[in-house]
């Protein structure tokens, strides 16, 4: 990543890997007897389950975290474990490929990532753990075709703002159905609300969290649900945070209310928050923070078919515009110069068909305002018309852009246009604004139609909008992509069947999205 990674901060994490990673070398389980005098692990070591994420065409990252009693604290011994690591040509482990010992250390929440490496490109592969006779449960992943390769399909599963308190994460279950090559999360993994008596399920704790500890445990009880938890153990995930990971509407070192958190105190909840970030999620050592800041923009590539570029709207951007003038500002910025460059780098360069950008907040225009007039969302990109505008402009020169993104807790799926002043300018890509797994819970259909759709003819580039909850599941292929929006009955129950609200597509060489 150009610009990316100082030189000091490369030592620090190749330190870090040397600590946390495994030698995909490693052949044998390492004996228990030498843990014997020490104090032995409570049962259920393995009740977070497993994980895999960030696939390479050679490699992919295994996740677990040791944690018996994970909405307090983990409950496990002061001292670091050892745990053993098998990845597998089949489910059964007749057909093992790699092995090796991770160390769970405490200052990490006992959570173990492992950076497997020299495996075959295009693979599905089972994982699994051992610490001292406790097995995890058995994880299936994949790894990313390997470069040279043109043909094929990729199914992405699109998913973000997951809110316990608001409902069950029924969706998923229809998602695991689906099985996806890889499931994208933009962002709301967690949520940092209080805890709410008259909720669908409560908040762990007394309050929002701010310590370590803290972020651990809710980051624990969201792992506890069992759809979650087998979407995690089916299929490689691609992660990025928004704001609720830390604090609604965060920007940069700038709290949502500054005037109830000094500076020092946020950076504090940043360094708490970001390390609980990574502790729960299966990223690589590039990703292990450095007090208030944590690397998480980074590029994947699926052959010749996909290239997906990660962003980070949160840790670079400029204070929220408080006015329509004031997001016109052409000084403020939503990547920072560094990422900024580091995109625009890889979409002009880019060897592959489609070129995916995960964005966590919308970068289509919402104008609010009925009739004349603009009325924008400042926390999205509407926020940052200079940057978000300069961005549309490059898009007319980069092969097929397609933007995933969530936050709204809506589906609008959208035309990007070069000029959204213009209704008749160019159209330069699409945006699916995904909608939420279960946040805002079930909403009030006919309300939603009525307060939005007077919204319609002034955004034009509107092509289909929703408020169902749910997901968005892609096929791409080399001629296009097929979306489906992918909705459950409701997320008020842990079980509800689940249907296909809408389908579009997005033609390759066609800029743009239709109903289909």
């Amino acid at each position: 990543m150009p610009g990316a990674v100082s030189r000091d901060r490369r030592r620090f994490l190749t330190a870090g890997a040397a600590v946390l990673g495994a030698a995909a070398s490693a052949q044998l389980w390492l004996p228990t007897s030498a843990r014997a005098a020490e104090t032995p692990l409570p049962d259920g070591v393995f009740t977070l389950g497993v994980a895999s994420g960030d696939p390479l065409p050679d490699g992919v990252v295994l996740w677990t975290r040791l944690a018996p009693d994970p909405l307090n604290g983990g409950g496990m011994p002061d001292r670091t474990v050892s745990v053993q690591w098998e990845i597998a040509e089949d489910g059964r482990f007749r057909k093992p490929v790699r092995r090796g010992t991770a160390q769970a250390r405490p200052e990490y929440g006992h959570s173990v990532h492992v950076d497997v490496r020299g495996l075959r490109p295009g693979r599905v592969y089972w994982y699994r753990f051992r610490a001292e006779g406790q097995l995890s449960p058995t994880g299936r992943t994949r790894t990313a075709p390997h470069p040279s390769s043109s043909g094929g399909s990729l199914r992405v599963a699109l998913a973000s703002c997951q809110n316990w308190q608001n409902g069950y994460f029924t969706p998923y279950a229809d998602m695991l159905g689906q099985d996806p090559d890889v499931v994208l999360f933009v962002g709301d993994y967690i949520y940092e609300s209080t805890p709410s008596a008259t909720a669908v399920r409560r908040h762990e704790g007394s309050g929002e969290p701010y310590t370590l500890v803290q972020y651990r445990n809710r980051h624990a009880q969201y792992r506890t649900d069992p759809h979650l938890a087998a979407m995690h153990a089916n299929a490689p995930w691609v992660v990025t945070f928004d704001d609720h990971e830390v604090d609604n509407d965060f920007a940069g070192e700038i709290p949502q209310d500054p005037a109830k958190q000094t500076h020092e105190a946020f950076v504090a909840r940043l360094t708490a928050a970001y390390q609980a970030y990574y502790e729960h999620m299966p990223v690589r050592a590039t990703s292990i923070p450095n007090g208030p800041h944590i690397q998480m923009y980074r590029r994947l590539d699926f052959g010749r078919l996909a290239r997906l570029n990660v962003l980070d709207t949160r840790q670079f951007r400029s204070d929220q515009a408080t006015s329509q003038e004031g997001a016109k500002d052409p000084s403020l910025t939503m990547l920072g110069a560094g990422q900024k460059e580091w995109l625009l780098h890889g979409l002009h360069h880019s060897p592959t068909r489609w070129n995916l950008i995960a964005s966590q907040i919308m970068m289509a225009e919402t104008d609010l305002q009925v009739g004349e007039g603009k009325l924008w969302y400042y926390d999205a990109w509407d926020g940052y018309q200079a940057e978000r505008n300069a961005l549309m402009g490059e898009f007319a020169n980069v092969r097929n852009p397609v933007v995933m993104t969530g936050d709204r807790h809506l589906t609008m799926i959208s035309d990007l246009k070069k000029d959204f002043a213009d209704p008749d300018s160019d159209v330069v890509g699409a945006e699916f604004v995904g909608t939420s797994i279960s946040s805002g819970g079930d909403q009030d259909q006919a309300a939603f139609h009525a307060q939005w759709d007077p919204r319609m003819p002034d955004n034009p580039h509107w092509k289909f909008i929703d408020a169902h909850r749910g997901y968005h599941l892609f096929d791409i292929r080399r001629d296009g992509i097929d979306a489906q929006v992918r909705v459950p009955e409701t997320v008020l129950k842990p079980e509800a069947a689940s249907s296909t609200l809408a389908r579009l597509r997005v033609e390759a060489g066609k800029p743009g999205v239709r109903l289909v």
